[in-house]
């Protein structure tokens, strides 16, 4: 058994979608319905009628799911228990965070905060939206902070938290200045040759918001490099090759000094919310006073 085994039978119990489970729990489709065929041999019972579509639980399964549910919620529980035991002399408040929110947002907030909070003592957890949506929901970190966008349906019970939106950012197509100038690219849709494109891991939130707003559009773009870090596109970027979609906040100086220039017109941009959730009643008096403060 593997506890992996349970989420990702949880989330598929909530979508009732293999697309849609796999790519909340941030893996390939074939390797998620592997691990629910894995549990349904554990088990000795199907768990999933697989003659329906969309797809729905047999009997067992949804005899299964609450029992998945109560253990996991159980385990999560005895965890972070054990956790605050153990670091019951120092209380940090923990951040789980897109990385390039943490790089390019998060660190910044944190270090003005420290100027009048004495007391505060952060920990950021960087990982995938959907890992970072899966620490909120289990209680293992205070706060999350990620962006939102409106084609990209969360992956979160927002019924279950606060939400701050704090900042509008967009995510805009650039490139080295140098380079767009001698190859003559641009994102008008009638260029002679396709454009180098930079992407992101599709399985990614932002490589999902960058396919929603170029998806009705004649660009040709020819991908060739994908990667699912905003910094590892920037560098490949600003090495001349070819166009990536990033959030302005990360390329602000870039911008600013003309090593990077904006491709196309504003169609081609996408409007990102930032947003903190919490769960107010489990902040301590820090961790109110941090949330505040956002």
């Amino acid at each position: 058994m593997d506890l992996n085994w349970l989420r990702d039978f949880i989330c598929l119990g909530r979508t009732l979608n293999f697309t849609k489970a796999a790519q909340e729990r941030n893996i390939t489709q074939s390797a998620f319905s592997r691990r629910i065929k894995s549990l349904e041999n554990w088990l000795g019972v199907p768990l999933i009628d697989r003659a329906t579509y969309p797809v729905r639980l047999s009997e067992a399964g949804e005899q299964f799911l609450q029992a998945a549910k109560e253990n996991v919620a159980q385990l999560t529980e005895m965890r972070q228990y054990i956790r605050q035991q153990e670091s019951s002399r120092t209380s940090f408040q923990r951040f789980a965070v897109l990385h390039t929110i943490s790089v390019n947002y998060l660190v910044h907030r944190i270090a003005e905060f420290e100027k009048t909070m004495t007391n505060l003592r952060a920990r950021t957890i960087s990982d995938s939206l959907g890992s970072c949506c899966q620490l909120l929901s289990e209680g293992a970190c205070e706060f999350l902070l990620v962006y939102r966008h409106k084609d990209v349906e969360p992956q979160i019970d927002e019924k279950l938290f606060a939400r701050k939106d704090i900042a509008k950012e967009r995510l805009i197509p650039v490139a080295e200045r140098d380079a767009a100038a001698r190859n003559g690219w641009a994102l008008t849709g009638i260029q002679d040759q396709p454009v180098p494109y930079l992407s992101y891991d599709p399985s990614t939130f932002l490589g999902t918001v960058v396919d929603h707003t170029i998806n009705y559009t004649k660009l040709s773009l020819d991908i060739r490099y994908i990667d699912g870090l905003v910094e590892a596109l920037k560098r490949r970027a600003l090495a001349g090759g070819g166009v990536a979609w990033l959030p302005e906040f990360s390329i602000e100086s870039e911008l600013r000094s003309g090593e990077l220039i904006q491709l196309g017109p504003p169609k081609f941009e996408a409007v990102l919310t930032l947003s903190l959730y919490c769960s107010p009643s489990k902040l301590d008096e820090t961790g109110f006073e941090v949330w505040e403060r956002f």
